[in-house]
């Protein structure tokens, strides 16, 4: 799956969140290890919600925009 992620360069490093993941943030000394902590920051994000929502009736809704 793929997301896309907003980075930005700071005074200490690299800032990165995930939009659509709201509250998944991570950051790191370089460009690449930023990216790499937001991998494992979204794995675990989705783990967290996949359990919250185990036992939910899920379903699909479509929006016209």
């Amino acid at each position: 799956m793929k997301y896309k992620v907003a980075l930005q360069k700071s005074d200490e490093g690299y800032s990165v969140c995930v939009p659509g993941l709201p509250g998944c943030w991570s950051q790191g000394a370089t460009e690449s290890e930023a990216l790499a902590n937001i991998e494992e920051a979204i794995r675990e994000y989705v783990d967290v919600a996949r359990d919250l929502m185990k036992d939910a009736d899920i379903r699909e809704i479509e929006i016209a925009v």
